[in-house]
Parts: C-alpha cells; sequence; structure tokens
C-alpha cells in the first residue's frame, strides 16, 4: 500500500509538473499581449504642427506641403507705413509673388514662383533632414533644407556689354532649424547664403551671409502671433536697405 501510494502521488506530482509546462507558454503569450499594448502605448510620434504654415511670414518655415498636394500663394508685400494717406500707408506700394509648393514626398517639395520684385522668377527644392519627436524620442529638433534659384527678367541695363544668361541669376541656400517647444510656442533659427552672378560694382560682395529667426505663439486655438527677422553678417546690405523685420498673424479660418 505504502509503494502504491508513492506512484500515486508521483503520478500527482508529475501531472502538476506537466500542468505548470503546459501553462508557463500560455503565460508568456499573455505577457507578450500586456507588453504589445504597453509598446504601442509609450510609441514614439512625430512633433506636428510647429508652424501654421509653410512660411513664417516672408521666409520658409520647417512644415512641408503632404504628398502630391499642391499649395498656392499669392503673396503681397507693402511699402512703408510712414508714407502717409498719400500712398495709402504702403499699399500703392505693393509687389506680389504668385507662386506654389507641391509635395513629391512628404519630405520633398518643390515650388515656382513669378515676383514683380526685378520680375523674378524662381524654383526651389526643400529636403527634410530630422522631424522632431517627442519627449521620449531622441530627435528634440526639426532640420530642412531649402535652396532656391531666381532668375532676374528686367531687361538689361547695359545692352552695349557682353551680357550673359548666368548674370540674371541668383542662389539661395538655408537650413531651418526648429523646435517646438510647448503646443503654444515654437522658434526657429534659419542660417542663409545667397550668391548673386552680377552684382553693380566690384565693392559690392556677391556673397551674403545673413541669420534669420522666427518664433510662434499661440494665441487661441485659431489664432497665432508670429515674428520674424534676418540680419545680414557681412557689410553686403545695398545703401538704402535694412535687415527684415516682420510681424504678422495666422488666422484659421475653418472652411472658409
Amino acid at each position: 500500500m505504502r509503494i502504491l501510494r508513492i506512484t500515486i502521488d508521483s503520478i500527482t506530482m508529475i501531472r502538476g509538473q506537466l500542468f505548470l509546462i503546459l501553462l508557463f507558454p500560455i503565460a508568456l503569450w499573455a505577457q507578450g499581449l500586456d507588453l504589445i499594448g504597453e509598446t504601442e502605448e509609450l510609441a514614439i510620434t512625430p512633433v506636428t504642427a510647429t508652424f501654421k504654415s509653410n512660411r513664417i511670414i516672408n521666409g520658409h518655415s520647417i512644415e512641408m506641403v503632404k504628398q502630391r498636394e499642391f499649395d498656392f500663394k499669392i503673396s503681397h508685400r507693402f511699402g512703408f507705413v510712414n508714407q502717409g494717406f498719400y500712398d495709402l500707408f504702403g499699399l500703392d506700394n505693393a509687389t506680389v509673388r504668385i507662386g506654389g509648393d507641391y509635395g513629391i514626398t512628404d519630405r520633398i517639395n518643390v515650388g515656382l514662383g513669378r515676383s514683380t520684385v526685378e520680375k523674378t522668377y524662381d524654383g526651389f527644392i526643400k529636403l527634410k533632414l530630422f522631424q522632431q519627436m517627442d519627449s521620449r524620442g531622441s530627435t528634440p529638433i526639426s532640420v530642412v533644407a531649402v535652396s532656391t534659384m531666381g532668375i532676374n527678367s528686367l531687361r538689361w541695363t547695359q545692352p552695349m556689354r557682353k551680357n550673359k544668361f548666368s548674370d540674371r541669376l541668383h542662389y539661395t541656400h538655408q537650413l531651418l532649424i526648429a523646435r517646438k517647444f510647448s503646443n503654444g510656442f515654437s522658434a526657429q533659427l534659419t542660417p542663409t547664403l545667397v550668391h548673386r552672378n552680377l552684382v553693380d560694382s566690384a565693392d559690392i560682395s556677391n556673397d551674403v551671409l545673413a541669420i534669420g529667426a522666427g518664433v510662434r505663439q499661440k494665441l487661441s486655438s485659431r489664432v497665432t502671433l508670429n515674428i520674424e527677422y534676418f540680419h545680414v553678417l557681412t557689410t553686403a546690405i545695398q545703401e538704402g536697405k535694412t535687415n527684415a523685420l516682420s510681424v504678422g498673424f495666422d488666422i484659421e479660418t475653418g472652411g472658409h
């Protein structure tokens, strides 16, 4: 009887061990499901809406046009407010650029435009290099590169000299470095290099180095205040020109 009892106890122990062995993979599988759910909740996500538009005011922002979308803009730049009522506080001296941005992909945009300033035609390519991620990510900033070529189509001021088409060209290269610090505040730095193939005299540099800065402050769910400033780092500012300071508002009009 004692041997039989031992045998029964042994069989019971073996069954218990087999039960635990069979239960262990099921427990691991269930734990895996919990980990998958936890991983989905902790997934690192890209930061969006650093700025409301792909322009801060005059200059590019790090925002891109989505793939296969076309963003058409008619931009007006007015004269000086202090010119008074005679020029309707600068409205009579408006210049216009008509152009559009197209998204080849979400990270590659191209654009074409035409401005009344020197009757300039321009084209650019815009590449997103880095995308800011949320606080758990390893990318604290967004970085975008923009290269633009402009063509001055004015009639030659000196038609008797040997003029070349390349003399009409100028190039702008920019690196846009931005961070969204909170839901309401974003900032961007824009190192800029401008190269002009032809300048008015040997005393004027063909290259212009500048640094731009822009900020966005959310005022309400539909309105933001934007400030943008470009400072020329060299002595390349022509007489009568100043560094550009711009203040503007973005107003989201919903279904308008």
